[in-house]
């Protein structure tokens, strides 16, 4: 029994509207135009017999289920071939993008070991500059010591010849008191005149020969300290050298150092840019990832779209069936009517 009101009349309505339409008059489509009333299998049982009492209308109906196969076949070949290209596509497009950050890695790689080598090299040649700035060091140190011994040795002689100087000015104040005393003595003893003379002048000889024996010391104490001095100012010239060598060391040393910072801020630099580059490569991974997913999608959509098609045949079967069980019906139906 139909339900509200729903009988074979009011069904056969609707299918013929539905068919004015250009609509296939399937069960659920019936029921919409019927405003979404009555059984479906009351339906089904109505449409089953006027189907029954129409057998150009079936024939009608399996010749569109065969467009309706043609027509999904086609589009289902036609997504596949579309889908093949799009995957065909990314996958080269993938792989081009992998082998060249792959090569810009390598190039990458390459330069940081070279500014490796580069800052190995540096700091290998300024260990050498303070192995050598300690030679020059010790040296400096060594002269500095020469140096004050030299200055000891001028000094003692400085004080030797004072001594001399002294022991000089001594003699002459002894000179000028004999010649007092002589001049004294002259008048109380005229008589031994000729012998204090003659022994006063061998003194006086004495005395000069003495004097210019201290005159010629003191000559030749002065010619070592002329020597000295110039030694002492030589060693001071060489001094002053060395000093100057050592500043240029240290201007080396500062100058491999700033090159040693250089390199490394090179060094950190390339690390930075590999780091980078990592994350890019990490980018280019999650987008390989991003385009597998994508393939996956669209097996899954080729899967479903498979689905699809092998309901439209089964359900193509189905009305091939139901046409079959009309016109058996059909002809079991006339002998009696007749």
């Amino acid at each position: 029994m139909a339900r509200g009101g729903i009988n074979k009349a009011v069904v056969e309505r609707a299918r013929q509207a539905l068919l004015s339409k250009g609509a296939y008059p399937s069960i659920d489509a019936v029921r919409v135009e019927l405003g979404n009333t009555g059984s479906k299998t009351t339906i089904a049982r109505y449409l089953k017999e006027l189907d029954a009492h129409a057998p150009g209308e079936s024939t009608t109906r399996e010749r569109m289920g065969d467009e309706l196969k043609a027509l999904v076949e086609g589009l289902l070949d036609r997504l596949t071939e579309e889908g093949a290209e799009i995957v065909a596509l990314a996958e080269a497009d993938f792989t081009r993008q992998r082998e060249a950050w792959e090569a810009r890695l390598e190039a990458l790689e390459q330069g940081l070991k070279s500014a490796q080598r580069q800052t190995e090299s540096q700091h290998a040649a300024l260990t050498e500059q303070g192995t050598q700035l300690q030679t020059t060091h010790s040296s400096w140190q060594s002269e500095l010591t020469r140096n004050a011994g030299l200055s000891q040795q001028c000094q003692d002689l400085e004080r030797r010849v004072q001594d001399k100087d002294l022991q000089i000015q001594s003699l002459e104040e002894k000179h000028v008191h004999a010649r007092s005393a002589l001049e004294h003595y002259r008048e109380a003893i005229k008589e031994q005149r000729e012998q204090d003379q003659r022994r006063h002048d061998a003194q006086l000889q004495q005395i000069q020969v003495e004097q210019r024996k201290l005159q010629e010391t003191l000559v030749i104490k002065q010619d070592e300290s002329t020597r000295l001095n110039r030694d002492n100012e030589r060693l001071l010239g060489e001094l002053r050298q060395q000093a100057r060598a050592l500043a240029d060391q240290q201007d080396q040393a500062q100058r491999l150092a700033t090159e040693l910072r250089s390199a490394q801020m090179a060094t950190a630099k390339a690390q930075g840019a590999s780091e980078q580059l990592q994350a890019q490569l990490v980018a280019v991974k999650a987008e390989s990832n991003s385009l597998a997913t994508a393939l996956a999608l669209a097996g899954e959509q080729v899967a479903q779209s498979n689905q699809r098609v092998a309901a439209l045949s089964e359900e193509n079967h189905a009305l091939r069936a139901q046409v079959a069980l009309a016109l058996e019906a059909s002809d079991v139906l006339t002998p009696d009517q007749e």
